[in-house]
């Protein structure tokens, strides 16, 4: 559970950034207080996996830069809610960022409330300018717990980000015309390693409009789309 909670966080920050734009801070992101979105979630057969929606609650000006809060519910397919948390992220000149200490749940962090925890990580950022073949900076997050004298290092990288090629997609909220982006998410969990590819479509305006997650062999393995979307 662990290891997919954190991979979710890996892919929630490659697509986080659906939301950074203030008085025209970012390209691709509408951010204004109360914009909303739903995504959904599917397996590799197709199948719905649940629903995730997300909400611009406030966002400041300090300067040159915009800082926003973001709340995140998900439930399953059932309509059970998971789980729900906010998330912090910035936007200064060319550049979005993401606090990735933010992006862990309040209910995991009141899971292991009474174990010595400690995340760190490298912001993942996305430019205005994105153009074909363009390469994109690495980033990660890693959490580290000791549960009564043990230590257990989780570790996310998103590395090898790029972007791959425009084109049009269309789901239930439209058609859009969009970047891809690609990345190799690899994770650690004590010894044990996996690398799970993905792609994300992101368009102008609209921002994440979709994001499909592999195998290392190349076979989807999810994928998630936006299915409503308001401003």
């Amino acid at each position: 559970m662990k290891i997919k909670l954190l991979l979710s966080l890996a892919l929630l920050c490659g697509t986080a950034m659906i939301y950074a734009q203030s008085n025209n801070c970012s390209r691709f992101y509408p951010m204004d207080e109360g914009t909303s979105f739903e995504y959904t979630s599917y397996n590799k057969k197709g199948k719905t996996e649940g629903k995730s929606s997300y909400k611009v609650i406030t966002v400041e000006n300090d300067g040159d830069t915009t800082v926003a809060t973001m709340g995140i519910s998900f439930e399953d397919q059932k309509g059970k809610k998971v789980y729900d948390t906010n998330y912090s992220f910035s936007c200064t000149g060319n550049m979005v960022t993401v606090d990735y200490e933010s992006l862990v749940p309040q209910q995991m962090l009141e899971q292991y409330k009474d174990m010595e925890m400690e995340i760190t990580g490298t912001d993942i950022e996305l430019p205005n300018d994105l153009g074909v073949g363009q390469e994109l900076e690495d980033a990660n997050v890693t959490l580290k717990m000791n549960m009564g004298g043990i230590s257990m290092n989780t570790t996310v990288d998103m590395v090898n980000r790029k972007v791959e090629k425009q084109e049009n997609i269309t789901t239930p909220a439209g058609t859009f015309e969009c970047f891809v982006l690609y990345s190799d998410n690899q994770s650690k969990v004590m010894m044990a390693k996996s690398n799970f590819p993905s792609r994300v479509w992101l368009a102008e305006g609209v921002g994440m409009v979709k994001q499909e997650t592999y195998k290392k062999n190349g076979d989807l393995m999810s994928s998630m789309e936006l299915t409503k979307f308001s401003k």
